[in-house]
């Protein structure tokens, strides 16, 4: 997902808020809004597990397991490995969200 509005966004309030000088509360701005543009803040970082996975809180450590055995074997970067970059980018990126989900409901379960 390539977002701008955060850029957009810190640079009309950067240049609005520091009217001494515009120009550098411009940049600041727009150096703030790439930083949530491209989730530096990690709000996105503590996202539900459960929801990743494809399954409610309540699931059984079998339905778990099925669950993340499923989505790697359809998302592992090795089945796209001829694929465009821009694919195997994605499938990797996608592969770490359910390796990292599936590690949180382990420590969360033990």
């Amino acid at each position: 997902m390539n977002r701008w509005y955060g850029k957009l966004l810190g640079l009309i309030a950067g240049a609005l808020l520091l009217r001494a000088n515009p120009l550098a509360g411009a940049v600041i701005g727009l150096l703030l809004g790439h930083a949530f543009d491209s989730d530096w803040f990690g709000r996105r970082r503590h996202a539900d597990p459960w929801a990743e996975l494809g399954l409610d809180p309540d699931a059984s450590d079998a339905e778990v397991e099925q669950a993340y055995r499923r989505l790697m074997s359809q998302y592992h970067p090795d089945r796209v490995a001829g694929a465009a970059p821009e694919v195997r980018a994605q499938a990797e990126k996608r592969a770490r969200a359910i390796n990292a989900a599936y590690d949180r409901i382990s420590r969360r379960r033990r």
